[in-house]
């Protein structure tokens, strides 16, 4: 791997300082360096002028993998754009989780194994996203870790309906539901009851979110369900729709909401041999 794609968060690395000591190391190593950044910053955020910055859609093109500087965030939000050309991602942590991160920011020179080719990759399944609204599609993405319908901001509940291939598998009144990648199971899934699921299993978990009914459980479906929402007996509320905590969708009644194995898979490089379990241990603090 040779050219080398450097996308920092500006709001998490205090004057790029992380991504500057990232790029000495890559380049000691014998790799060419570009610095882009991941999303447009606040037009009064003032950049270093000693660093200078590339547009990232022209750099993807000659580009062998990209590293993520940030939280799950900037590394769910890079993970898209990396995957649609086909590139492995790597993520260094400067936030607080990172669960998805390879790395913390105190183990950069582990950077120039990149180089030598001492690295593997990991795949990681995604999901297919689209709202039908009557016959039109208003809405489509992929994710890597989960889709989200809940209620507004208003204290209020919403009813949906959930069919695995077209048949009835849940029917939740509460905050919403969790539809979630193996991946994305650790995230808002673990917070809602759901369950831990190793990355390598092919799954879709379909978890309620504060359920008002009791005998709703998460369910884990396979990779090969198609999976539909649909809100129901309340004509006059709408429910949202976000992707990987992105921007949301409102949701009008009879709008299908449908869920569905991607073909892409997100690439994740790993430099060290570290078990799943393992990291689920150091991040949640168990033991």
């Amino acid at each position: 791997m040779k050219n080398i794609i450097l996308t920092p968060n500006p709001y998490r690395d205090k004057n790029f300082q992380t991504v500057r000591d990232a790029a000495d190391v890559l380049r000691a190593a014998g790799a060419n360096v570009k610095l882009c950044l991941p999303f447009e910053v606040d037009r009064s955020y003032e950049l270093p002028r000693d660093l200078r910055f590339s547009r990232l859609d022209r750099e993807l093109n000659n580009a062998d993998g990209v590293i993520c500087f940030g939280g799950d965030g900037t590394i769910l939000h890079m993970a898209k754009t990396a995957t649609r050309r086909n590139l492995p991602i790597l993520g260094v942590n400067i936030g607080t989780m990172g669960f998805m991160a390879e790395l913390e920011s105190t183990e950069l020179d582990k950077l120039s194994q990149l180089v030598t080719g001492e690295f593997t990759l990991d795949r990681r399944m995604m999901l297919d996203v689209t709202v039908q609204r009557d016959r039109d599609i208003i809405f489509h993405d992929i994710c890597l870790n989960d889709v989200v319908i809940t209620k507004g901001a208003v204290a209020r509940i919403v009813h949906l309906s959930v069919h695995c291939d077209k048949v009835q598998a849940m029917e939740c009144s509460g905050d919403g539901v969790i539809i979630a990648t193996p991946t994305g199971s650790t995230a808002y899934n673990i917070s809602a009851g759901g369950p831990i699921v190793e990355p390598e299993a092919k799954n879709i978990i379909i978890t309620p979110i504060c359920s008002h009914d009791v005998g709703t459980r998460s369910i884990v479906a396979s990779d090969k369900r198609v999976i539909t929402t649909e809100i129901i007996r309340n004509a006059r509320r709408n429910a949202y729709l976000s992707v990987d905590g992105g921007k949301s969708v409102r949701l009008n009644m009879g709008d299908i909401t449908t869920v569905k194995k991607s073909n892409l898979e997100t690439k994740l490089i790993r430099l060290k041999d570290r078990s799943f379990f393992d990291v689920v241990n150091s991040k949640f603090k168990i033991n």
